[in-house]
Formats: structure tokens, sequence, C-alpha cells
């Protein structure tokens, strides 16, 4: 995001989510300045907010700008202090980015980042060195190997099928500066690790991260989803058998749940849909 010294970050989070954590050790170690908002940031007094703090950068979730643009609330402010947009949390919509690069008359591209708190950051994102697509990502993070696993098990390093684009989970080479080593409560090789083959010629095992991505001819990456039982709900990972527990749980008059997933059309944020069995 190349936030300088003398740079204002404002990003809508928590310390429960690696973003928040995020937020304080980036503004800090650059000496920027990190711009804070009480109160929901879904309305026009956050982007008033925005405005008035004369934020550089600025992190969004991709829920977050679909509700700006279905309610309109950010029409006629430029933020003209802003270089460049940060998402991450959901699969994003190329429609509602470029409406919200519109905002800026495209001065400020949007930086797509995706990773994890076990990772400590980010393993795949977009940079202000490269040119970007909307919704997709440019390249491997600093430090990270990637491999793509077909759905026929086959290993590609991001290669495209034949000029096509080539779909599959998205996999680690380890070692990766800051991913995790242990987890609280969890067998952290089970999780990683269980059933991941090692990597070709001879390499480690390579480790899970659960994201099913397309590798595109131009070379950008598109994320289309999980590929385990997780969801991304406005930014935050919920297992889907958690949710139907909540369901069951809640009401005896339910005996059985199945949370989905549903992708829109066109991309953007999932949506979630219970089915209730009484």
């Amino acid at each position: 995001m190349d936030l300088r010294p003398g740079g204002v970050l404002a990003w809508p989070t928590n310390l429960g989510w690696m973003m928040g954590p995020w937020l304080l050790f980036a503004s800090l170690l650059n000496r920027a300045t990190m711009a804070l908002f009480q109160g929901a940031p879904l309305g026009r007094p956050f982007g008033q907010f925005v405005q008035a703090a004369s934020v550089t950068q600025l992190g969004v979730v991709p829920s977050i700008v679909r509700a700006w643009r279905t309610s309109g609330c950010m029409a006629g402010l430029p933020w003209p202090a802003l270089r460049c947009f940060a998402s991450t949390g959901e699969a994003s919509s190329p429609e509602d980015y470029m409406w919200l690069m519109a905002l800026t008359r495209y001065r400020a591209p949007i930086i797509e980042y995706c990773g994890g708190t076990e990772l400590g950051g980010s393993y795949l994102s977009g940079t202000m060195l490269q040119p970007q697509a909307p919704s997709t990502f440019s390249t491997p993070t600093l430090g990270t190997r990637l491999v793509l696993l077909g759905c026929d098990g086959r290993q590609s390093d991001h290669l495209t099928d034949r000029g096509r684009p080539a779909t599959g989970e998205l996999a680690i080479r380890p070692p990766m500066l800051g991913s995790s080593q242990r987890l609280l409560n969890r067998d952290h090789h089970a999780v990683y690790f269980e059933g991941m083959p090692r990597a070709e010629g001879g390499g480690p095992q390579l480790r899970r991260h659960g994201d099913e991505v397309q590798r595109l001819p131009g070379g950008y990456y598109r994320a289309l989803g999980r590929t385990d039982d997780t969801m991304n709900l406005g930014g935050i990972k919920v297992s889907s058998v958690d949710l139907e527990r909540v369901c069951s749980v809640a009401s005896s008059e339910v005996s059985d749940a199945a949370a989905v997933a549903v992708p829109p059309p066109g991309g953007g944020p999932d949506q979630l849909v219970l089915f209730a069995v009484p």
C-alpha cells in the first residue's frame, strides 16, 4: 500500500481479526497516523470522516463496498487525499470495485490482499508497482512459493492450461515467513498438512490454506471461494458446521439444518443461505 511517514491509514476492523493488529503495526512502524472511527462504516458519516481526516490509504471489505454502492451514500465525496484502497476478507465483484475507483475518478487503485491470521498476513496480493485489474491479485507475496493443485491432483506452478484459465486449490510450499507453527486446542499438522502431497521434485509437504483460485492467462489470479466448509461472511471465516449447530440448538422445532455460501452472479461476497428442517 506504500504507506509513508505522514500518511493516514483507515481500516474498519477489530482486534479479533488480523487486520486489527495489522492496522496498529503498519501505521506505527511507518510513522503514519491511524484514523479511528466510532460506529458502523456503512453510511455517509464514515465517508465524511475519511474526507475530513485526509485518509491516504483506506481498507475495505467487499460487503461494505456493496452496501455503499447500493445506498449511494458516498456520492459527492471525492476523497482527494486518498492514494489507494486495499481489500481483503472476501471475494470481490469487478463491477463494485470499478464503482469504488470511480469515486476518486480512478485516481486510487485497489490493492487486493489475500491471506489469514495463521499466516501473519498475506500470501497473494496486488502491488503499487504493477498494473492492477479489479478483483484480481497480481503476485504471490514476498518470500512465498505457491502451488496450484488441480482437481486431478496435478501440481502446477500457476501456469495456465493451454492459454485457458487454470483452476484449483492454492497450496503453500513451506517455509513461509510468519506462518503459524502450532494452534491452541487443535492439532496443527492435522489442520494444515494432513492429506496434502509433497511438492514435486522431492520438496516439502505442501501446506493447506483452503482457497480455490483461478490463474488467468495474463498472469493474474482470481479468488473463487473456499474448498472446505469454511465461509467468508463479511470478512470473517465461519464454519458451516458451527452455523448449523447454532440453528439446531436455538430452536427445538429445528431437527436439522444446512448452511451454504452462495456466490452471486458476477462475483462478489458470498451470501449465506440456511436450510432448516422442522
